[in-house]
């Protein structure tokens, strides 16, 4: 009998650089470059959940305090410290520009689910919403503004009014934004956010470090352009693309048209 060989996930289809970027940012196995640190208070000011170093708010007592039916999927999944604790759930929305993004609102949802857990994600146009515990939602918070994934001009918090992300960038090479959460201190080179995600004006301005050079941009891209990596030349995303189009649209109509061969 033979042995059965370990599953190796296919994460992503393609051999070029676009693909391999796409690969690394959504496996969970390969850690996220560290570009930057940010204190952990700034975090929560810029979130705006709850006061700094403040006592979580709780949606119900701890899970060990509660006593419930018995439940097998229980002692299988071990909750998140936030679930454990009875924390409520929060959010952070992120807005990603059209212009060479080192991520974007599908790429994502597909990294949220890969390396976190307990979520709830959304993907609109041009914005991602993310909710989780909200505790949770701080960790994971620190790694999406720290990491690769974070051009502070290319991406901002946009916890409201997310309008602009497609508009053309400004002088200083920043994504609009019409709350005008963050802005371009030409002295430090930095870019700071003097308001909160939710548009509230903070009392200590917070900076996020400087807008990425440009060939640094065009090293994290996450998408296809005529000077990244041409998208007409991708003919095995071309394949996936098309059979999930048409397995949708005719399974949809009749599901028993779909056979194998699709």
């Amino acid at each position: 009998m033979a042995e059965k060989s370990e599953y190796v996930p296919n994460v992503y289809p393609g051999k070029d650089e676009i693909s391999e970027r796409r690969r690394r940012l959504w496996d969970k196995n390969r850690s996220l470059l560290k570009y930057r640190n940010i204190a952990e208070d700034d975090i929560t000011e810029l979130l705006s959940h709850r006061s700094v170093r403040s006592a979580y708010v709780s949606v119900h007592p701890p899970l060990e305090e509660i006593i419930e039916p018995y439940d097998p999927i229980k002692h299988i999944v071990v909750p998140t410290a936030g679930a454990r604790a009875g924390d409520r759930i929060r959010f952070i929305q992120f807005s990603d520009s059209f212009h060479k993004p080192p991520i974007a609102p599908f790429g994502r949802a597909r990294l949220y689910l890969a390396r976190f857990r307990g979520v709830d994600t959304v993907v609109y146009s041009g914005r991602e919403l993310l909710e989780m515990r909200e505790r949770d939602l701080e960790k994971a918070t620190k790694t999406l503004l720290e990491t690769e994934i974070f051009n502070p001009a290319l991406d901002a918090l946009k916890g409201i009014t997310v309008h602009g992300h497609s508009l053309r960038l400004d002088e200083d090479g920043l994504m609009f934004d019409a709350r005008r959460r963050y802005i371009y201190d030409r002295e430090t080179g930095q870019v700071v956010y003097i308001k909160d995600q939710m548009g509230n004006v903070l009392d200590n301005p917070i900076p996020l470090g400087p807008p990425m050079p440009e060939d640094e941009v065009k090293k994290l891209c996450i998408t296809y352009s005529w000077d990244t990596q041409p998208y007409k030349a991708r003919t095995e995303l071309f394949e996936v693309m098309t059979r999930a189009a048409k397995l949708r649209v005719m399974g949809g109509f009749n599901p028993e048209s779909i056979n194998e061969k699709m």
